[in-house]
């Protein structure tokens, strides 16, 4: 097995084609998050691009974003694009870059104003610049339609890469409250046609108890509560995932305001409901209300007194158990195997 494990992650590397390209568009935090969430990125990661001097960092380049010395090249705020490009083409990718942002501002973006948040893209390869050049032809038919001026964005090879300090890496994931602004120009290019996704029936109620966890494409929030919570879940209450359109048959009262929105439901009905990420400490405190009920004594062990003592009335039932693993109600976890139990007294058992 984990030989078939080894090749198979071989075959994989080989289909894959990781390429990279480099983007400016503004303030970095906000560009990373629009591109780490474009399904066939691998990474996204902020830095500096563009300039001529050596090892810069966010406090210079801010210096040098109004009066930049003779002879000196300023760096842009960008981030460097790392994507499979058979799962994501390059043409898709640099057509968002331009969706992005107004790139007919020079040297800002809406009130951040400065060199270094100039418009740009840094190319790897001729293929993306040929991109590059034809989209921008492109978009600029369509800007000028809409009123808006000449794309003063520069396109160029890339040179150097310097990170960002750490602070700036996925500065919008450590504070999802934290600045973003949309310099978008509302204007798209023409949508391809798009073959409906196999999975479009709709979702209706299973009867009994349920969580419905309502997502949406591109949300980080939705991605970790996949990756830190439901992917460890083993409870016995179905959890299905969908997004708003999908939904038939609930009697759901809280609007989705925002995604994640989770709900616990009864016969279609909803008991009780989370809009936004919810931890694993989170979620399953709402699930043992959920599950058990908050006057519960199971509950009150879990969630109040933390756990029950040794040699408690409980341990008695396990004298004539057999071998086995006893599971946890909410995760599905389990907690302990029988088989090592320690003997201590006639009637005592330990877990070790």
């Amino acid at each position: 097995m984990k030989l078939l494990a080894l090749l198979f992650a071989l075959t994989l590397g080989l289909m894959a084609k990781p390429q990279t390209i480099v983007f400016a568009a503004g303030c970095f935090w906000g560009v990373e998050k629009h591109f780490e969430n474009l399904p066939g990125v691998i990474d996204a990661q902020s830095g500096y691009a563009g300039g001529n001097y050596p090892d810069p960092t966010y406090h210079k380049v801010l210096s040098y974003r109004y009066d930049t010395p003779q002879g000196v090249v300023n760096y842009a705020e960008s981030v460097k694009v790392t994507y499979d490009d058979a799962r994501i083409s390059t043409e898709d990718l640099i057509k968002s870059f331009w969706e992005l942002h107004d790139p007919t501002q020079k040297d800002r973006q809406g009130n951040d104003r400065g060199n270094n948040y100039r418009s740009a893209i840094f190319y790897t390869t001729p293929e993306q610049k040929a991109i590059a050049l034809r989209t921008k032809a492109e978009y600029q038919k369509l800007l000028s339609k809409a009123g808006y001026g000449r794309i003063v964005t520069e396109i160029r090879p890339l040179k150097t890469f310097y990170p960002a300090e750490a602070f700036h890496q996925d500065y919008l994931k450590k504070n999802p409250n934290g600045y973003c602004p949309n310099h978008a120009t509302g204007v798209k290019f023409p949508q391809k046609t798009k073959t409906m996704p196999q999975n479009t029936q709709a979702l209706t109620p299973l009867g009994g108890k349920e969580i419905l966890v309502i997502d949406a494409e591109n949300c980080p929030y939705c991605e970790a509560f996949k990756k830190k919570v439901a992917s460890n879940y083993h409870g016995t209450i179905p959890m299905r995932f969908a997004h708003e359109d999908r939904i038939k048959g609930f009697k759901l009262k809280t609007p989705v305001i925002g995604t994640p929105t989770i709900y616990f439901v009864v016969d279609g009905k909803e008991v009780a409901a989370h809009t936004g990420y919810l931890g694993p400490k989170e979620f399953y405190k709402a699930l043992g209300a959920f599950k058990l009920g908050t006057n519960s004594e199971a509950y009150d062990i879990a969630f109040n007194r933390g756990t029950e003592p040794r040699f408690c009335k409980k341990y008695a039932i396990f004298k004539n158990v057999g071998d086995g693993v006893f599971v946890d109600k909410l995760s599905g976890d389990i907690l302990f195997d029988t088989r090592d139990r320690l003997i201590t007294a006639p009637g005592n058992f330990l877990n070790v």
